[in-house]
């Protein structure tokens, strides 16, 4: 084992223009090595201990663009953690460091957060579920969570939400790889279960990493750690618990970035059109997820384009066909939208980026929201999904200042109904 702390670390600017490459490529799933530098990733491997030998790392979990996530095992109170350990550019105190103490939540190190352990994303457990557990690929089967489970994710993620706003904190990057399971009775399963091998045959860990020059590199670990999530002790049975987690994008509601980090297809069109963003992008996230962890389809696919302007347009294409036309004060600021509507905003033309000279335009037919809704074909009664329905087109409306807040939600009648029986 080794005792680790973060080496000096000079500021150093992430992968630009100029940027040259320094390592040997590698290809399996994890961080990007390019990011060992200083001001990057911290190196950690398997073995290492932090704070005086407190907490020794025993498992990777998982990695994001500034942080890497470790279960580690707590020897001094004989129990397990979950070691988050942010790039080092990442200024002390950050929003997220902040929070985390209002909220309660222990801190350790400069860059370093403790938490409590957790299952696999509501993302990824999906593919541990009984009926796609080993069976990656089935040609024309949706993979989604059965209609109560999945009501129940969204119900225990949206009294989450209400805690943070109530609180004055907006999330930020509220989607499902930011709700996490539980896991059940971690604390009594033997070390030897849980810690990873350094197996690069297994695929448990990568090549080893190798400077192109052939010199050492003090930044970089020896070898990289492919995320292993603790699938088998999660519990996702009738009393399953979910947890929002990560805390990096969120900020106090007086006091909001520069930019949110809400993944594309969850952004307002508030924001896509203008930039202007509030706590309220959180409330029209929500809004997407209800539609899609119900159904297993996004709402607004938004597929990778060769400009943000193409990618903006389509979302924008696809959230017209779904909830009806922008309202004027947004549509105003469509530079675009002559490519798709007449001047009276009739849709002409789907095709991205308008017709080519000589051609005739692409049309495609769009279903609405409900219509789509529908075509899941979900195992409930008219009645409920009516209810469903309702309740997102409550949640996506495009004047900020009308959609419902988190606690609104929580009570409307699609949640209240199961509290009533």
């Amino acid at each position: 084992m080794r005792n680790t702390s973060p080496p000096p670390t000079p500021s150093a600017p992430r992968a630009s223009g100029s940027f040259k490459r320094r390592f040997k490529g590698i290809t399996s799933p994890c961080e990007w090595v390019e990011e060992y530098h200083p001001g990057g990733y911290h190196p950690v491997v398997l073995g290492d201990v932090f704070h005086n030998g407190q907490y020794k790392v025993i498992r990777k979990l998982g990695e994001g663009s500034f942080s890497t996530v470790w279960l580690a095992r707590d020897l001094r109170n004989n129990k397990y953690v979950a070691i988050k350990v942010a790039v080092s550019e990442v200024s002390e105190p950050s929003n997220e460091t902040i929070i985390l103490r209002l909220l309660g939540q222990a801190l350790e190190g400069p860059k370093c957060l403790v938490f409590e352990p957790m299952g696999p994303t509501v993302n990824t457990m999906v593919e541990e579920l009984p009926p796609f557990r080993g069976h990656p690929y089935l040609p024309g089967v949706i993979k989604r969570y059965p209609y109560w489970m999945a009501k129940g994710i969204l119900k225990q993620s949206l009294q989450a939400l209400v805690f943070l706003h109530e609180n004055g904190i907006a999330h930020g990057d509220f989607q499902p790889g930011n709700m996490l399971f539980t896991l059940r009775n971690i604390d009594s399963t033997p070390e030897n279960e849980l810690r990873q091998k350094e197996d690069m045959q297994a695929r448990l860990i990568s090549p080893p990493v190798e400077r192109l020059d052939g010199k050492h590199d003090r930044w970089a670990p020896p070898y990289l750690c492919i995320a292993q999530p603790l699938v088998y002790p999660t519990d996702y049975a009738q009393d399953f618990a979910i947890k929002l987690s990560d805390m990096g994008g969120a900020y106090f509601v007086k006091e909001p970035p520069a930019k949110p980090i809400t993944p594309a297809g969850l952004r307002t069109p508030e924001y896509i059109l203008t930039g202007a963003f509030d706590y309220t992008m959180d409330i029209w996230s929500f809004g997407c997820l209800l539609f899609e962890l119900l159904t297993g389809r996004p709402l607004f696919c938004t597929p990778w384009y060769p400009t943000q302007t193409e990618q903006d347009d389509e979302h924008l294409r696809l959230m017209t066909a779904r909830l009806g036309p922008l309202p004027g004060n947004l549509y105003q600021h469509w530079k675009t939208s002559s490519f798709y509507f007449t001047p009276e905003r009739k849709l002409y033309n789907c095709q991205l980026g308008g017709v080519p000279e000589g051609e005739e335009p692409l049309m495609l037919e769009e279903p609405t929201m409900e219509e789509a809704f529908d075509q899941a074909g979900l195992d409930i009664d008219e009645e409920e999904a009516r209810k469903v329905k309702a309740l997102i087109r409550r949640i996506l409306h495009y004047t900020p200042s009308k959609r419902p807040s988190a606690a609104e939600v929580l009570r409307d009648p699609w949640f209240l109904k199961d509290e009533a029986r």
